[in-house]
């Protein structure tokens, strides 16, 4: 027969549960809610700071018009130019190939990529990706080539601009 002083510790505790009678742990009376008001009673939201305007959290937050003023904002994975001297000479450089030479990850695929122009090249390469104005200069400099390609934001702007003539 096992001896209560011989038994395994257990390695994580249960979490204790509120509201659920003395013996929970964390029970009875208030349960942890302190005493009187709204917080004691219902649900209030996190941000609710009570009904004053002047001080509340909306109104130090910055004012953004229009829809999706809440939504994040997602920006392209940024590569410089000195992770590309990775990659053979002559190579393709799309996201395919960067993702292959895990110089970035899978959500690149997702959030698309654009080369930056810090740090030097060595390499000529062709690249098919959107890119900044000093890395196209250097990697022209190195003897590769960019194929034009624009950001899907750039993309749209121009887009834009075109319609608005036609």
């Amino acid at each position: 027969m096992t001896k209560l002083h011989e038994l395994s510790k257990l390695s994580a505790r249960t979490k204790k549960r509120l509201g659920r009678g003395i013996g929970s742990g964390k029970g009875g009376h208030t349960a942890g809610r302190g005493q009187k008001g709204q917080k004691s009673r219902g649900k209030v939201p996190l941000i609710f700071e009570g009904t004053k305007i002047k001080k509340s959290l909306l109104k130090r937050l910055p004012l953004l018009r229009g829809k999706g003023k809440l939504k994040p904002h997602s920006q392209p994975v940024v590569v410089n130019l000195k992770f590309l001297n990775l990659l053979p000479a002559g190579s393709l450089v799309d996201v395919k190939t960067l993702i292959e030479r895990k110089i970035i990850g899978e959500e690149a695929r997702i959030l698309g990529v654009k080369i930056l122009g810090e740090g030097e090249l060595q390499v000529p390469l062709t690249v098919v990706l959107p890119v900044s104005e000093g890395a196209k200069k250097k990697i022209i400099k190195a003897g590769g080539k960019v194929v034009s390609q624009e950001s899907p934001k750039t993309a749209e702007k121009v887009k834009i601009k075109r319609d608005k003539h036609l």
